[in-house]
């Protein structure tokens, strides 16, 4: 019996990893993030931990981005990116997640 409950319970934890969500988002000029400058287009990005994976959709390349996970005391109604342009280059500062309550900030590169 408790082996049953047991494999209950990894089948569904390991449901939940399967189905984490992922978020759409664009970039009409290059942008850096952490230490990686990502080209303009159309990016998949999923939370894993403490880090951020940002998928170039164009050219099917993963990126691993550390960032601080926060819980915001009320549910961003889109996905929202803010930036800092400093030197002409546009810099993320943090990731609202679109129907969510969770915040990512970005650190300046080397985080």
């Amino acid at each position: 019996m408790k082996k049953l409950i047991l494999t209950g319970i990894l089948c569904l934890s390991t449901f939940g990893i399967l189905s984490a969500k992922s978020y759409s988002i664009t970039f009409s000029n290059p942008t850096q993030v952490g230490d990686v400058q990502l080209r303009p287009g159309d990016y998949k990005v999923k939370v894993e931990g403490a880090t951020a994976v940002f998928t170039d959709l164009e050219r099917d390349k993963r990126f691993t981005i550390p960032v601080k996970v926060e819980t915001a005391s009320e549910k961003f109604d889109n996905t929202a990116v803010i930036t800092k342009t400093d030197g002409g280059i546009d810099r993320i500062q943090e990731i609202d997640l679109g129907g969510s309550h969770t915040k990512l900030e970005v650190g300046s590169p080397g985080l």
